[in-house]
Formats: C-alpha cells, sequence, structure tokens
C-alpha cells in the first residue's frame, strides 16, 4: 500500500465521521444530551463545547467533510489513473470518458462507505455516539474554528443584509414531542416494567393528555347504570346502595333522553321527589378532547358530561374521575369491583376479556397489536377488522396474532384467547 491510499482510506473515514455526526446531532434526542451534558466528566464537558451552537456545529462539520472530500478527490483521482489508465500519465492528456469513469468511481465509493452507511449507523445509534465521539469532535471543532467563524459571520451577513433576518438563532426549547420519545426511550431500556416509578407514567400520561379524546376515556353506553325519571326515591336509594356510585343519571323515555344525574348526597336532604334533586348534565362530542372537557366542567361547575354520538344519541358518559385517571391512573375505592379478566396461560398465550384496552394489552404485556383511531378494546379491535360480530369458537388470525373467540354475547365480544405467532 503506497502513501496515497493512505490518505485516500484516511480521507474516507474522515468524511463518513463529519457525514456521521452530522446527523446524529440532527437525530438525537436534545433531553439526553442535556442530561448528559449536566453530569461530571470530561466528556461532558467536551459535549456541552461542542453542542452550545448548534449552527456552528453543522458548520464545522461540513467544513471538515468537504475538506475530506476535496483531499480525497485530488488523490483518488491519480490513483485511479494510475490503477486503470496507466498510459494516459505518459501522455499527459485525459479524454472526457477518462475523467467520466473517475467522476463515477469515485462517487460511488465515497457515497456507500463515507455517506449512505456511516449516515444510517449514526442515526441509528445517536444518543450513543454523540457521546462516545465528543472528544474527537472537540479536536476538530477547535482545528476548524477559524474557518467556521469566517463562514458562520459570511452566513450572517448574507440573511441579513439581503434576507431581512436576525441572522442565526439558536433555539434553546424542548419540545413535547422529544420530551415523550426520551420517556419512551427510558422506559424501553427498563427490563422491569412493574417497578417504574409511577411518576414517569404521570408524566407520559400527561404529555399525551392534550390529544386524548372523549371516548377513549368515558363509560360506554352499554356500562351505564341510569334511572328512568318515574322511578321512585325509594328505588334511587337501592340503585345507590347495590351500585355502589355516588352519581346516577336520570334519563327520560331511552338512555338517549338523559336529563341530568342525581348525587348521592342529595338523598340525605330528604327530598320530596326526583325532579327536586335532579341536576344538570353537559353534553358533548365523542370527538371532543379530554383537556377541553375538563375546562368546559370546571367552568361550568359540573362533574358530568353525556358523550353524543354523530346522529345526537347517547355514546356514553364521562365524569371528572374518568379524566384524573388519564393522568393518574385508575383511581379504585372498595365499590369499584369490575375486574376486567386478564390471565397469562403460558408463553405466547393469553385469555383476555375483550373490554380491555389494546394500548393497556401492549403496553403490560410487550405486544404490539395494532392501534387505530376507530377502535380502543381489544373486541372493538377484532370486530373492526372482521366487519362483524364473530360467534364463539370463531378462530381469527390477525398479522402476528391468532385470536379465538371464547365467549360472546349478541351484542359484544366477552372473552378472547390470544396467541402470538411469532
Amino acid at each position: 500500500m503506497i502513501a496515497s491510499d493512505i490518505i485516500i482510506i484516511i480521507c474516507l473515514f474522515l468524511s463518513a465521521f463529519f457525514s456521521g455526526m452530522e446527523i446524529a446531532f440532527v437525530a438525537a434526542n436534545r433531553i439526553y444530551l442535556e442530561i448528559e451534558k449536566q453530569q461530571l466528566g470530561f466528556n461532558a464537558k467536551f459535549l456541552n463545547f461542542i453542542t452550545q451552537n448548534p449552527s456552528r456545529f453543522i458548520a464545522t462539520m461540513l467544513v471538515g467533510n468537504n475538506i475530506s472530500l476535496v483531499i480525497y478527490g485530488i488523490f483518488m483521482g491519480d490513483r485511479i489513473l494510475q490503477l486503470f489508465f496507466p498510459e494516459t500519465l505518459l501522455s499527459g492528456t485525459i479524454s472526457i470518458q477518462v475523467v467520466f469513469i473517475q467522476t463515477v468511481i469515485s462517487t460511488v465509493i465515497i457515497l456507500i462507505t463515507a455517506e449512505f452507511l456511516p449516515k444510517v449507523f449514526f442515526q441509528q445509534f445517536s444518543n450513543a455516539l454523540m457521546k462516545l465521539m465528543a472528544f474527537p469532535t472537540t479536536i476538530f471543532y477547535v482545528l476548524f474554528s477559524p474557518v467556521t467563524a469566517m463562514i458562520m459571520k459570511l452566513s450572517d451577513f448574507i440573511l441579513i443584509k439581503f434576507f431581512k433576518t436576525k441572522g442565526d438563532q439558536v433555539q434553546l426549547t424542548f419540545s413535547k414531542i422529544e420530551l415523550g420519545n426520551y420517556i419512551e426511550e427510558q422506559l424501553e431500556s427498563t427490563k422491569d416494567i412493574d417497578n417504574v416509578d409511577s411518576e414517569i407514567q404521570i408524566f407520559q400520561n400527561a404529555l399525551d393528555f392534550s390529544e386524548v379524546k372523549v371516548r377513549e376515556a368515558m363509560v360506554p353506553r352499554t356500562e351505564i347504570v341510569a334511572i328512568e325519571n318515574t322511578a321512585d326515591l325509594s328505588e334511587i336509594k337501592k340503585l345507590f346502595t347495590s351500585s355502589g356510585l355516588s352519581k346516577i343519571p336520570v334519563y327520560d323515555d331511552s338512555i338517549d333522553g338523559i336529563l341530568g344525574y342525581v348525587h348521592a348526597f342529595e338523598m340525605f336532604k330528604k327530598p320530596k321527589s326526583l325532579k327536586k334533586i335532579l341536576l344538570p348534565v353537559a353534553f358533548i362530542p365523542e370527538t371532543m378532547k379530554i383537556s377541553e372537557v375538563l375546562k368546559l366542567l370546571t367552568k361550568q361547575r359540573k362533574s358530568i358530561a353525556v358523550v353524543l354520538d354523530e346522529y345526537g344519541g347517547t355514546s356514553g358518559i364521562i365524569t371528572v374521575e374518568d379524566i384524573i385517571e388519564e393522568l393518574f391512573g385508575e383511581i379504585e375505592d372498595e365499590h369499584d369491583n369490575v375486574a376486567l379478566h386478564e390471565h397469562f396461560i403460558e408463553e405466547g398465550v393469553y385469555e383476555f376479556s375483550a373490554r380491555l384496552e389494546v394500548d393497556y394489552i401492549n403496553q403490560n404485556y410487550n405486544l404490539d397489536l395494532p392501534e387505530n383511531e376507530f377502535y380502543e378494546t381489544l373486541g372493538g379491535m377484532i370486530v373492526y377488522y372482521q366487519e362483524k360480530i364473530p360467534s364463539q369458537g370463531d378462530v381469527i388470525a390477525l398479522e402476528n396474532y391468532t385470536f379465538k373467540i371464547k365467549e360472546v354475547s349478541s351484542t359484544k365480544i366477552e372473552i378472547v384467547v390470544l396467541k402470538t405467532n411469532v
């Protein structure tokens, strides 16, 4: 191997390094970097130094990459002539065809070894490589600082003079998406999911809170405990006692005609009629977001909202407690005795209530069931893809899973046996 070959290889490595670090910086989670910068040690100081100014970091990587490519181009061109066209070195003249072949060979090599492969690799492990390569990056950061500073000043001049902007603006804030991605990365790297701090789970729920829609948190129509407005007070007392609920909706003729609700506390006032203690409810569409519902209920000083479908019928009800549970998880008391069936049979085989939510199953059993805005529960997912309510004993294949319908009623699926096919 001659000296020019060594220079070519070094230039390819440097170009790969600069290209990779450029994409790693763009792809890395900034919250992760910020946390690493707060750690003790020289590596944290180097990382803090090179990431203080994002534009300068990118400019440094571009300068280094371009210098590497120029040197590579000079030596690679001569090396190709020596290997494939030695006669041109003797004659001193190079044809267009030879130049074209030089360009193709040089470009293919640089694209594969110094652009495509390193960028894919550095993007895949961006967080770790940003931390690992902080020291060598600092060396080039200082080495190219005069050239980088000149380029930055020239670009700022052009931006201010011709485009009437304020020059390079450094964004120091973190987006909600970045914060969510960081928390998900930490949860995925944790083997003991059951012992994850509740604060972390609450924090993750808070990030998703603004995007949760009413239909994801409501009590569905089929599970509403309500009473007709013609019932006498003794019947209402019995329903309060048997259900353990503190609030019961009251309807006229059918559940689609909810008039309001009765609070258990009102029964202590010994009312003369149901009408005297009937409290108003809010009416909201099922596509409304729960963050907006919470504001509405707080403003109107109400604790229950009736969820309406697109035809104006009752789709379900939602309470302030249901909304709070989206943040803090299930809040159970001595009357919350509804336990949805979930049972581990053997490796890759589970028995679930069809009322369990798909995201709950995915999170707690490390599955990857398809999620969609058109359904929330396991039963809803099966019906959505089958476009019908299956019969008892039916076996349904969906992606990498097989579902056996163990119990079903005339209106819904009750129990499902899920088996993974991987």
